[in-house]
């Protein structure tokens, strides 16, 4: 608490405990008029002062701050009527279409003063808390929806998006302009991120809530791989009705028992937006995909919502940069638009590449690659100690702090190692022919390799925290952004030249390293990604739990 709102509530902690003492007395109060329950309102907000905290019909309220700001702005006057409350009522419960928690917006409290503002007479004190458990139930509901119910840093330290603003008083204007207003669903409109993205997940969550009102889809029993000319009484037919439950099989007999062309086209379907190896048979991995039962896909695409409410709003237009970290992708876009797209080969699951933004200001053509501390530790000092001869075969030179070359020979492997590795330019280089750089403290970066058989893979995590790109030469040539001096054909010059070449861009341009583990893409096929990192299942138990006022900044 502020210290001018401690020494506030020093000089009126007398008066309050006094006014406290006269609660059942005004608790048992007819209504006689607004004055009354302003009245009312300003009492229970002065208990906030006094005690930290507050409720209402035993709920305690969460908005500390923004509560009291809200009403003094208001003079203390009511700002709900039971329409109004009735209103707020519906938009709790439609909360779960974005994802969230109704409960986390006093859902039960809500519908038990509803109904005691039904009854005949209700007296002020009644009318009071009424009226501020639903301003914070709103407020809260609105807070949510535009900036997440968890906060990310609590999950991630390193995490460094820029929160939204939420404690301006153009926040609690708009709060006490919709309440004054009555214009409560335009408002709850209005801070939703405002993304295609978030439009086209909000639409898979209620598809695949209506499939699982349906019963979902069928359990495929475990057995040998299943594919084209197999046959099958049970399995066959299981398959097909699961992979039609979510249309990716149509127009076909469900009851047919042959695994024909049809429905190998479907499997390769079902496979390719589940990231997996599209084969069209279904062996393992894939069966372990069809299994996956509808109120886990729910949660996945409830977990991605909220990753949305945190980070699209730097999804802005002009020109972009996102490394899709879960789906080993990267993008460039312009105005919202994808120009450009890349696979790439993320960080080990011990070595993850981590979730930031920056902004890149230079490309590197034939760079060479310093050997961080810690892949030196890790990797490459137990190689050398079995092999003196592994530095020669990776072309990796031993520098000591003058940038002078040291014979590997002359050094003792056991003692501490007061130099650094460095690769020179060449095709065997570790990053390539090109890196592309933006400032953040771990060394992260986009760059070329010559591990190009690895972008085969469908996972593809397998580098050190870095990001590999499969066509970093064309990403290059969009950053630098002028076709006269780097076209395509002066890049590849410049990159057989051979030499170590810096160039600045002549804007810095956003780049997001972003989590998703979902794609809600524009045929209504939602994509569904595996979890490289583990994250999702965290997320999803901070999603689920009931909100508490620790788990976001003061409000």
């Amino acid at each position: 608490m502020p210290r001018e709102s401690r020494s506030a509530a020093g000089r009126l902690l007398p008066g309050i405990l006094a006014l406290l003492s006269l609660a059942p007395q005004l608790a048992g109060r007819q209504v006689v008029g607004d004055a009354t329950v302003a009245e009312a309102i300003r009492e229970q907000l002065d208990q906030l002062l006094a005690a930290g905290r507050i409720e209402a019909d035993g709920t305690e309220l969460a908005s500390r701050i923004a509560l009291p700001q809200i009403y003094e702005e208001a003079d203390y006057q009511p700002l709900w009527t039971p329409e109004r409350i009735d209103l707020l009522r519906e938009l709790v419960r439609e909360s779960e279409e974005d994802g969230l928690r109704p409960d986390d917006y006093h859902r039960a409290a809500l519908e038990r003063l509803a109904a005691k503002l039904r009854a005949p007479g209700p007296d002020s004190w009644t009318l009071a808390q009424a009226d501020l458990l639903a301003t914070d139930a709103f407020y809260l509901l609105v807070y949510q929806l535009y900036l997440g119910k968890v906060d990310p840093r609590s999950l991630d330290p390193h995490w460094n998006f820029e929160l939204r603003p939420v404690k301006s008083r153009g926040g609690i204007a708009f709060v006490l302009e919709a309440l004054k207003s009555g214009n409560l669903r335009e408002a709850v409109a209005q801070v939703r991120p405002g993304h295609w993205w978030y439009a086209k997940a909000r639409q898979a969550l209620a598809d695949y809530r209506a499939l699982a009102a349906r019963g979902g889809w069928p359990t495929i029993p475990p057995g040998r791989a299943l594919k084209e000319g197999s046959t099958d009484g049970v399995r066959v037919p299981a398959l097909r009705r699961r992979l039609a439950a979510t249309g990716d099989l149509s127009g076909q007999s469900l009851d047919s028992e042959a695994f024909d062309a049809p429905l190998g086209e479907a499997v390769r379907a079902f496979q390719s937006r589940h990231r997996v190896a599209a084969d069209g048979a279904v062996g393992p991995g894939t069966l372990a995909e069809l299994n996956v039962p509808v109120e886990a896909r729910i949660l996945q695409i409830r977990v991605n919502m909220e990753r949305a409410r945190w980070v699209l709003a730097d999804v802005t237009p002009g020109d972009l940069v996102i490394v899709d970290v879960a789906g080993f992708e990267v993008a460039y876009l312009r105005d919202q638009q994808v120009l450009w797209r890349s696979r790439i080969q993320i960080g080990k699951p011990y070595r993850q590449t981590p979730i930031f933004q920056s902004r890149i200001d230079h490309v590197v053509f034939n760079p060479t690659w310093t050997v961080p501390p810690g892949i030196f530790a890790k990797d490459i000092l137990p190689e050398v100690r079995r092999d003196p001869a592994y530095l020669s075969r990776k072309g990796l030179d031993v520098i000591d702090r003058g940038g002078k070359k040291v014979d590997p020979a002359s050094i003792d492997w056991a003692k501490p190692f007061p130099y650094m590795l460095r690769q020179e330019p060449g095709p065997d280089n570790a990053l390539g022919r090109v890196k592309i750089m933006f400032p953040n403290p771990y060394a992260v970066y986009l760059h070329d390799t010559p591990s190009k058989s690895l972008f085969e893979q469908t996972e593809r995590a397998f580098s050190s925290g870095c990001i590999r790109v499969e066509n970093p030469l064309e990403l290059a040539r969009l950053l630098l952004s002028e076709p006269e001096a780097w076209s395509a054909r002066a890049i590849e010059e410049a990159v057989q030249a051979g030499k170590i070449r810096t160039v600045r861009l002549r804007e810095k341009v956003p780049v997001l390293l972003i989590y998703w583990t979902i794609d809600p893409n524009v045929e209504g096929h939602t994509v569904f990604k595996r979890d490289p990192y583990g994250r999702d299942a965290n997320l999803a138990r901070a999603l689920d739990a009931a909100f508490e006022t620790g788990q976001r900044p003061p409000l």
